[in-house]
């Protein structure tokens, strides 16, 4: 079985930075198929665009552009890529990071498919920050990195305390149907729940509101369609359901702390590197 070395990947790179202890790639796949493997540092993977299928000893997931995984350094697995172009971000830690953070990579066994927006849109964060290195880079990265990682274990602390079924419904929801958000009222007849039970419990369990859990949703969904640079803002803004492109600018940019297009011409602004 083949062990990837630190910065392996099945591709072309766009960017491969260096940090103290972490490496970050992004990375175009071009193979079909990627028999079983395992890599040598822990990493996460962020598709930003295209499908891929993966399966581990465990699960399997079908994946589509924004889907994030973690992956610890004993995960085996293998892709399938379907004929489509995907490109792929991926941020890998090697020991040290852990040490140096006091997180124990052991913690975060196998693959994690991890689907709280709150979470993409520190990796978003992160994406755009790799493409604007200066001295304040790696401190940035490191933080919002820490973010992600405590925001995991506090999501797996709340799975083992056994979180009421309506959570677990509520995720469905808000995941996978977003347009049935349309009220407070309407979400909790779905859930068979009183609106203000729901109102007071759903930070507890979700870290924000439910606004805000929507509204990171629709802008992790905008910065990625700005990423693949092939609709107009106008399209995207709708796209994303924003109101009119005035809302979606100013809310993106108070999220990223940069206009959609400004943020599309620093995306933009790579070189394919050859590896």
């Amino acid at each position: 079985m083949k062990k990837l070395l630190k910065g392996e990947y099945f591709g072309n790179h766009y960017n491969k930075n260096q940090f103290n202890d972490l490496l970050i790639t992004d990375t175009e796949y071009t193979h079909k198929k990627v028999d079983w493997h395992y890599h040598q540092n822990p990493y996460f993977t962020y598709l930003l665009q295209g499908k891929l299928f993966e399966e581990n000893k465990k699960e399997n997931y079908y994946l589509n552009s924004g889907s994030l995984l973690f992956h610890n350094w004993q995960d085996v697995h293998h892709n399938i890529k379907p004929p489509e172009f995907a490109r792929g971000f991926h941020i890998e830690m090697t020991s040290d990071w852990f040490d140096l953070y006091d997180i124990k990579s052991f913690d975060f066994e196998g693959s994690i498919h991890l689907e709280n927006p709150l979470i993409k849109q520190k990796m978003n964060a992160i994406f755009l920050e790799s493409k604007v290195i200066d001295v304040n880079s790696q401190i940035s990265i490191d933080m919002l990195l820490v973010d992600v990682f405590n925001a995991i274990k506090s999501n797996e602390n709340s799975i083992e305390n056994q979180t009421p079924i309506w959570v677990e419904q509520l995720k469905e929801i808000l995941h996978h149907s977003p347009k049935t958000c349309t009220s407070l009222g309407n979400l909790s007849t779905l859930l068979n729940i009183h609106p203000v039970h729901l109102s007071r419990e759903f930070p507890k369990y979700f870290k924000t509101t439910i606004g805000n859990y929507i509204r990171t949703q629709k802008l992790n969904k905008a910065l990625l369609l700005v990423a693949k640079n092939q609709l107009s803002m106008t399209e995207i803004c709708y796209e994303c359901e924003f109101y009119d492109q005035s809302h979606f600018i100013n809310s993106f940019k108070k999220m990223y702390q940069q206009t959609p297009l400004k943020v599309s011409k620093i995306i933009a602004n790579v070189n394919l590197l050859q590896f």
